[in-house]
């Protein structure tokens, strides 16, 4: 009698999974047309930016209230408010463009709207993810949820490539909505379970507060320094990848056409898919604290090679090892968080892990365009004060002061994943912390 719910419950998980995934590559055709197109009317990588600053910042900024939430409401309604709100940022975007009145900085307050609204979407996708898929099958489902995004980067940068030349960028955008409509469709075709309820798990006085149950879960993870000191790690690491994340468009840009770009960044992405697709089939390793150090530091290395050189092989071959690393690491430990998490708080612990984890990311995206304008692209000029010493090494010129800054930011992931590797709690994880789920998740849905 347990078999059906459990195959009802990844039968709907396929679903949503299958919605996700089209609406990610429609977000991305719209991510990789209005980063090129504001990159070639303002050369500024600090402009460039700010996009994904903006893409991020209300997001992280919201997530603890919309952790709260998220526990109160059923997470199929939360899902729906998130695509409704991004589906009508894109609209706007696509009105401007066709009028003509379209500027950077209605851009920057559309992707910020888009991203107050993705608050809701996360840790109600994980959070219901949890409840759908028994425990031993949630390597492979976060292996799955990172294929959707790598399917969708890897995709996405070589359909808008070809896409802005034939629809242009109006249409890019319209495309965009449609996968959103489609998102929507599959997300009101099905319902989600409810997570049971545990009342030692999270404190009851009556009605408990919203601010109160916001902050039950940072006190879920601080009363548990293994899972606290997993945060931190991948928020210092992340800090180190939002630098990589900015670059790698103008790295290539600096002597490279669009086209290859759109190429290079669709075959490096392409690593995901590939990681994406084994962590599906095998789960990943048993001990995933391992595999968590051991693929960060991969993606580290892979960082520092982008950088060393200005050639594209070096950089397909550097970007595709990062993502494929990426698939595995990204994918152990959200399987770890879903394992030790206990299922009726894990709105407001994914929420607080989203954002102390990818805090650091938009502080990388801050740094980055000032560093590489002001720093070092005039560092690793011609007749900069560095062409004679690590110019004789990765060349110079425009472009070679962003790879320097590349492969520093390699450096530090590298760093700390030994530094990381030093704390016993965070080491020994897995064996300190008890599974907060049974081996099979048994749902009601309504």
């Amino acid at each position: 009698m347990a078999k059906r719910p459990v195959a009802q419950g990844m039968r709907v998980f396929l679903l949503i999974w299958c919605g996700q995934l089209v609406s990610l590559i429609g977000s991305g055709l719209t991510s990789f047309a209005l980063g090129v197109w504001v990159y070639e009317r303002t050369g500024s990588v600090t402009q460039f930016a700010l996009i994904s600053v903006f893409a991020r910042l209300p997001a992280l900024l919201l997530f603890p209230f919309a952790g709260a939430l998220i526990d109160r409401w059923n997470r199929r309604w939360a899902m729906i408010l998130s695509d409704s709100g991004a589906g009508l940022s894109t609209v706007a975007i696509a009105l401007l463009l066709v009028t003509g009145r379209l500027e950077i900085w209605h851009i920057y307050l559309a992707v910020a709207v888009s991203s107050a609204f993705s608050a809701f979407q996360w840790p109600a996708y994980s959070a219901a993810t949890t409840l759908l898929v028994p425990k031993q099958h949630l390597g492979r489902a976060s292996g799955m949820i990172q294929l959707g995004e790598a399917a969708a980067q890897f995709l996405a940068p070589m359909l808008a490539a070809g896409l802005l030349s034939l629809i242009h960028l109006p249409g890019i955008i319209l495309t965009d909505f449609a996968t959103f409509l489609f998102s929507l469709a599959t997300l009101i075709s099905i319902r989600f379970p409810d997570a049971k309820t545990n009342t030692n798990t999270v404190r009851k006085a009556g009605a408990p507060s919203l601010l109160r149950e916001m902050a039950d879960g940072w006190t879920y993870i601080t009363a548990r320094p293994g899972l606290l000191g997993l945060l931190i790690f991948i928020a210092i690491g992340n800090f180190a990848i939002g630098i990589a994340q900015v670059l790698f468009a103008p790295v290539i840009l600096a002597f490279a056409p669009v086209a290859v770009l759109g190429t290079v960044q669709s075959i490096a992405c392409s690593g995901m898919v590939v990681g994406s697709i084994l962590m599906s089939v095998w789960g990943g390793p048993k001990r995933r604290m391992y595999a968590v150090f051991g693929f960060e530091l991969l993606i580290g290395l892979s960082i520092f090679f982008m950088g060393v050189r200005a050639s594209i092989p070096l950089i397909m071959v550097a970007g595709f090892g990062a993502y494929f690393s990426a698939a595995f690491f990204l994918g152990s430990g959200q399987a770890i968080l879903q394992t030790k998490v206990a299922p009726e708080v894990q709105g407001r612990v994914f929420a607080v892990r989203r954002a102390l984890g990818g805090s650091s990311l938009p502080l990388g995206y801050l740094v980055a365009g000032p560093l590489a304008d002001r720093i070092f692209e005039p560092l690793m000029a011609t007749n900069g004060l560095l062409a004679g010493s690590i110019g004789q090494i990765i060349g110079v010129g425009t472009g070679r002061g962003i790879g320097l800054l590349l492969a520093i930011s390699g450096a530090m992931v590298m760093l700390t994943t030994v530094v990381g590797y030093q704390y016993p709690r965070l080491r020994l994880l897995e064996d300190e912390l008890p599974d907060a789920i049974a081996s099979e998740t048994a749902t009601k849905t309504h």
